[in-house]
């Protein structure tokens, strides 16, 4: 399966995006599916998880309250809507596909990639 990741731009502290990841070359409905970010000069932290049908959510502590994830498989596309940015969430965002119907936050259990997509949160 490959993943494209969409939406990512500048933004000022408390503004909000809405970042997409679309499917092709088969359905990921059966799939988990996790957005990760990677900072400049950091590590690739993990954001938020969805299960297969989106009847699970994780959220990492640095965006309780403020990103929601979400999926639509008619769509074959997992949004993640991310409200109250702050400049600390400037990163570029990930997402990733699990083989199973959780990945969880783990990194090593998302086998598919996307390329990522740049969001910049000014002050």
């Amino acid at each position: 399966v490959q993943l494209q990741a969409s939406g990512g731009g500048l933004v000022q502290a408390g503004g909000s995006l809405r970042l997409s990841c679309a499917a092709s070359g088969r359905t990921f409905s059966n799939n988990g599916v996790g957005w990760f970010r990677q900072a400049p000069g950091k590590e690739r932290d993990f954001v938020a998880g969805i299960s297969w049908r989106g009847a699970s959510t994780a959220y990492a502590d640095s965006v309780k309250g403020r990103f929601t994830i979400s999926r639509d498989n008619a769509k074959n596309t997992v949004y993640l809507q991310m409200n109250s940015l702050k400049p600390e969430d400037t990163a570029v965002y990930f997402c990733a596909a699990a083989r199973l119907p959780w990945g969880g936050d783990e990194a090593r259990a998302y086998h598919y990639w996307g390329q990522g997509t740049l969001v910049t949160v000014s002050s």
